[in-house]
């Protein structure tokens, strides 16, 4: 496993922030953390990040624990904040280069080369110009490639795609798909996108007021809640909508009855932003 974590439990003074979290990842495979804000996503990161101590708990990040982990380690994580540090007078290109200098001494397949990795992440056209001249989706893309100039085993994704443009936004997540199936990059992805997430990971944890309280595939979780599906059509002139727990036998004996005459079908299923919402109401409720 390339992440692993029991019982994991953090105190400020005298509060609990998180409760005796538990939980795995497999190498390729794309983990989100998702929940409201003050929910200990923040903290559970900074403490498998190695930036954080813990309380309580065990914790292998790699094979090794953060607390005690040495810059061998820390060359193998990848980390994409949502904002990084401003090196306005550099170019593109300079900052890659000097970024990834820091990885050489780590192996032989470390860092990236920068021309590939300007291309994957969409820059290739922007590699020399001034850090400060870029626009604010140009600089989020430079943010991951910084992220990812190491050549990363486990990726760290925080709010990734914020300021992409919808084809920008589609070619980072063709490259996370590429990153985890063919490199088995583990990647552990935080964001309030949930359509994201249902695109782009494997699980999903729900984690809410320090505790996870869902985990499973994307499908698990829309599955998991009792919720009706809305169905609409039209006979003739006629149209109609009914709220049906189990949409499928519906639809099928609505056609097992009137055939071709049934017309402009729609069936709207519960959705992850449903589940999500049910799922962290109950527990605040």
């Amino acid at each position: 496993m390339v992440l692993t974590v029991e019982g994991l439990r953090m105190r400020y003074g005298d509060t609990d922030v998180l409760h005796e979290v538990s939980f795995q990842a497999r190498a390729g495979e794309v983990l989100a953390l998702l929940g409201p804000n003050g929910a200990g996503k923040s903290t559970t990161i900074e403490i498998l990040e190695g930036f954080r101590l813990r309380s309580a708990g065990r914790v292998e990040v790699l094979g090794v624990d953060p607390a005690g982990a040495d810059e061998r380690w820390r060359a193998r994580i990848g980390i994409v904040l949502q904002s990084w540090r401003d090196h306005g007078n550099w170019r593109v290109r300079e900052l890659l280069e000097h970024q990834g200098a820091y990885y050489a001494p780590y192996g032989a397949d470390r860092p990236w080369p920068v021309d590939d990795l300007l291309a994957a992440v969409g820059l290739t056209a922007s590699a020399r110009q001034k850090v400060r001249t870029l626009s604010g989706g140009q600089r989020r893309r430079l943010d991951v490639a910084i992220g990812l100039v190491g050549r990363p085993e486990l990726l760290f994704l925080d709010e990734p795609t914020t300021g992409f443009d919808p084809a920008a936004r589609r070619e980072f997540h063709d490259l996370i798909a590429g990153l985890a199936a063919d490199q088995q990059t583990t990647i552990l992805l935080t964001t309030h996108d949930l359509p994201e997430a249902a695109r782009l990971a494997d699980r999903i944890l729900i984690l809410t007021a320090g505790r996870i309280v869902a985990t499973g595939t994307p499908t698990d979780l829309t599955t998991s809640i009792t919720a009706p599906h809305d169905v609409r059509y039209t006979l003739g002139v006629q149209q109609f909508q009914h709220q049906i727990l189990d949409s499928t036998p519906f639809v099928q004996a609505l056609f097992a009855q009137h055939g071709d005459a049934v017309q402009n079908l729609e069936v709207h299923r519960p959705t992850l932003e449903d589940a999500y919402l049910a799922l962290v109401n109950g527990v605040q409720s």
